[in-house]
């Protein structure tokens, strides 16, 4: 019996990872840094889970001398700091727009009475924004806990945000369905036990998902239909909770 969807947040309910980009940079002119991360780079650093961690890594590979180095790794908390300040006023400009068929998945589930959940790689600070500017009050309403990488030991791919969320609702991990658009998380969703369904976005569409249940471009929507080769494998030319359930070999009673 299905009982929850969960989503991974940045990169799966909404391509963000462009205003993440502006906001690194915006970040470092702040911090008069002559670092610019392009795309092809930003695509790069993405293998890497969580902004702080991303730029330390990026410290790590310039040719520096040591002890800039170690100067430049004291300033990552502040750097990051600036960084969530400014993506969230990114956000606050209106640029979120829900993934095709997020909204309406998201309603299937919300009538059918299914639990919704995020699993965020991003601070709390960062997610809460977005949640808001991305889905109206209703939808909000709905979502029965976000859980976000400050909130665990462990970052993606470790299983800690979903094993936290799936104790968060109440339920068990093959009761429910996981949403990812990367490799980490994946490897993190797959740990925890989950169905999992991914759908790459432009930053992650060249990484390794092997093990994902279902690899498909988004969940699609009527305005925005699957193409034939995604429809030959699903039956339909978008995923909603019936072909979900299907997959999962799960049975719930008809709602009058």
């Amino acid at each position: 019996m299905l009982k929850a969807l969960i989503f991974d947040v940045d990169g799966t309910l909404v391509d963000t990872e462009e205003l993440h980009r502006r906001a690194f940079n915006q970040a470092f002119l702040e911090y008069e840094l002559d670092w610019n991360w392009g795309l092809n780079l930003y695509a790069e650093l993405l293998g890497v889970s969580g902004g702080a961690d991303r730029i330390a890594r990026y410290i790590d590979r310039v040719d520096l001398p040591a002890a800039e180095k170690i100067r430049l790794r004291h300033l990552v908390p502040g750097i990051h700091r600036a960084k969530t300040r400014i993506y969230g006023e990114l956000l606050a400009g209106g640029k979120a727009q829900l993934r095709p068929g997020v909204a309406r998945l998201a309603g299937e589930a919300r009538r059918a009475g299914l639990k919704i959940g995020l699993a965020a790689t991003s601070a709390s600070a960062n997610v809460q924004p977005l949640v808001a500017a991305a889905f109206g009050a209703e939808a909000r309403d709905a979502i029965g806990a976000i859980v976000c990488a400050d909130q665990v030991a462990r970052k993606k791919p470790a299983p800690d945000l979903y094993e936290l969320l799936l104790a968060t609702l109440r339920v068990p991990a093959a009761a429910c369905v996981a949403f990812e658009d990367s490799a980490n998380g994946l490897a993190a969703a797959k740990a925890a036990g989950l169905y999992t369904v991914v759908t790459p976005s432009r930053w992650t569409i060249g990484q390794d998902f092997t093990g994902a249940d279902l690899l498909i471009p988004n969940l699609g929507d009527p305005e925005a239909p699957l193409g034939p080769e995604v429809v030959r494998v699903l039956g339909a030319p978008w995923l909603d909770l019936a072909r979900i359930e299907q997959r999962l070999g799960a049975v719930r009673p008809v709602r009058a």
